[in-house]
């Protein structure tokens, strides 16, 4: 289950950035997930909390935004859905000249602190 090392690094990540901000405490980590990730949302969430069990960061919450799949295609020249999440063609065209431009994504977008 590599949600747990995922969980790991999200929490390292976090207590690195509560040393730079001084006397914080962390309420919530916020952090842009997509189906192309690798990863699995619900096994995400239940490996943070146990991740997060004697750390300075076990109250807190992780909140996940879902971002959906999105390609650039060639033929439309534009960003277009894909026919579904196992055949990323243009859902416009049919093209398959497309290239993902978001639904990879696994990032941290904010923290949420406290003094």
């Amino acid at each position: 289950m590599h949600e747990l090392s995922i969980a790991l690094s999200i929490i390292e990540g976090a207590q690195e950035e509560m040393e730079r901000q001084g006397e914080v405490h962390v309420l919530a980590v916020h952090l842009k997930l997509g189906p192309l990730s690798g990863v699995v949302k619900d096994a995400l969430v239940f490996s943070y909390g146990l991740a997060c069990e004697g750390t300075p960061l076990e109250h807190s919450t992780l909140i996940i935004e879902e971002v959906p799949i999105r390609l650039y295609c060639a033929g439309c020249q534009t960003d277009v859905d894909p026919i579904s999440s196992q055949h990323l063609h243009c859902a416009t065209c049919g093209s398959a000249d497309c290239r993902v431009v978001a639904g990879a994504d696994l990032e941290i977008v904010a923290l949420e602190l406290s003094s």
